[in-house]
This record gives C-alpha cells, structure tokens and sequence, in this order.
C-alpha cells in the first residue's frame, strides 16, 4: 500500500464523487477509479458503494476514513515537527510599554522583535513608567520603554530611542485660530496634570517648572484617564500639556473644543528610553536583543 492509495481514498471519501475529486488531484477519474480498486483489492474489502448517481462509504471505508487521516496527518507533519525540533528554542521576554506610545516608536519595536525573533519572543506588557521600570530591576520583565528621567538604579542601563515636542492642550474657543501661544497667556486656567496612570517623575518635575514660571492654579483629576483630562480642558476649566505630534495615540482623546499648541516662549520635550538590567546584558541573556536594540536606535526618533 502507498501514500498516494491513501490520499486517493481520503479525496474520494469527502466529495463522494470521483469526477470531482480527480480534479482536485490533477488527474483524469478513470485512474483514480483503478487506484481505489487496487486498494480495495490490496485491503481485501469494498470501500466504496457506486451506482450511476451516487457514491457512498461501506462500513470498511467509514472505518478507514479516520485511519487514513491520521496517517496522512503525521506524515505531512513530518518537516514542521523536524524543524521544531532542531532549531534553537525561542525564549519569551516580556517588554514593558508605557502609554501613548508614538507610532514610530512601536514600528522600532517591531523591528527589534523582528531582528531578534529567531531565539527570542518579544510580548509586549502595559503599564505606567515607575512600575515597569520597578519590574525590570526585579527581574518580571526584561526591558521596558520607560518616560525620562527615571531613578538613577545603578543596576539599569537606559538606551534613548525617542524625543517628543510637547505643547499646549487648551479650549479651542479660549484661543481660536491660533497657532502658537505663549505660557503667560495660559495663567487665568488652572493646570491639569497627567492622568494618575501615567504620571511619572517627569511630569512632576513640568509641575514644578510650570509653578515656578507663575501657574500656580491647579485642578485635581484624581483617577482620569486620557478622556477625562480632554473633557476638562474641553469645558474650559483648565489647560494640560500633551504631545505636538498629530500622529501620537494621545490625540485620539482630543474633543471638538480642543486645540494643541505649540509654546511660542516654552519648549518642554517628553524623552523615552528603552532600559534592562546591566547583568542581564553583559554577558547575560539579553546581550544579543540589546545589541540589536543599539544598532536599531543608533539615531533616536524625534516627533
């Protein structure tokens, strides 16, 4: 008995109909027809009842329809299970990510988990700044974008890979048609920090920048998210201050009375680096990712 008698009765026994099968085996019905027979022979039992309309299974052939699937199953598996093998396992690092990420940004990342793929599995694992950077000292997750500056760990190196202009997120009918605006002009609204998720030590530090330069109104948004600080900029009770860049996720909260500016007098740019520890680098686990993460980033992203 060969393969082929196999996959011969295996076509015929799901369409029920030899013209039809033949054709899906590139070849005429009338050797097909012959080959079924000579396994019926070879098997000493009738597969297959056939008159001039139908075409239907016997006991035997239902009782060897699952044989033969399974036989043609593990044989046609036999160069994946070959390959999975002999190449090396992939390990699955978990890489942390902040939110809004730039777009440009993650199509870095993608091709860092694209150059690394053959060993290693890249997953991706949300979260605020300080938490992730948290995870990768201690070892949960292998590397992490993280918002600069972070806690001078002398366990972590850090890699720049992005520098984003930030501007104004004002209410558009407060300053219409406007194409910059200058930080004094801002001092009649109350300042709405980052959303409690996302807040980290640069954005504490712009707090106290944005203090000292003379905003001293402020407004508590507790537990909002993205949504929420645009919905409170959007009524016209304070201002934030948020990426320039059309393009960055965070201006998908954007409301209809929402403008972003860029500052005609302030210049304040969100800076992302890409952090592991330094014994899992050197030497370590991670050396081949983050020798493919310094070639990658060799020129940091600006937005």
């Amino acid at each position: 008995m060969e393969l082929l008698h196999l996959r011969y009765f295996v076509a015929v026994a799901q369409e029920l109909n030899f013209s039809t099968a033949a054709r899906k085996l590139h070849m005429a019905a009338s050797p097909l027809s012959r080959r079924i027979k000579d396994l019926e022979n070879e098997l000493g039992h009738r597969l297959f009842d056939r008159d001039t309309h139908h075409v239907r299974l016997t006991p035997a052939g239902s009782a060897l329809l699952p044989i033969a699937r399974g036989v043609l199953e593990q044989v046609d598996s036999i160069q994946w299970r070959l390959d999975e093998t002999t190449r090396p396992r992939r390990t699955t690092l978990l890489l942390g990510v902040p939110s809004g990420i730039h777009p440009d940004l993650r199509e870095r990342m993608d091709a860092l988990a694209e150059r690394v793929g053959d060993r290693f599995e890249i997953k991706r694992w949300p979260g605020g700044t300080e938490r992730l950077v948290d995870a990768v000292c201690d070892g949960r997750l292998a590397l992490t974008l993280a918002r600069l500056p972070v806690g001078g760990d002398p366990a972590l190196e850090q890699l720049p890979v992005m520098s984003e202009r930030l501007g104004a997120v004002v209410p558009r009918d407060r300053f219409p048609g406007r194409e910059s605006i200058a930080l004094a002009e801002l001092s009649g609204l109350a300042y709405a920090g980052s959303p409690t998720a996302v807040t980290n030590a640069y954005f504490r530090g712009l707090d106290q920048q944005l203090a000292e330069l003379g905003i001293k109104k402020r407004v508590e948004i507790g537990s909002a998210t993205f949504d929420g600080v645009s919905e409170i900029v959007s009524s016209g009770l304070a201002f934030s201050i948020s990426m320039l860049d059309q393009r960055s996720p965070v201006q998908n909260y954007r409301l209809d009375n929402v403008a972003v500016l860029p500052f005609s007098d302030f210049h304040p740019q969100l800076e992302t680096g890409l952090l592991w520890r330094k014994d899992r680098a050197h030497g370590g686990d991670l050396e081949e990712v983050v020798a493919a993460a310094h070639e990658i980033f060799a020129e940091p992203l600006r937005a």
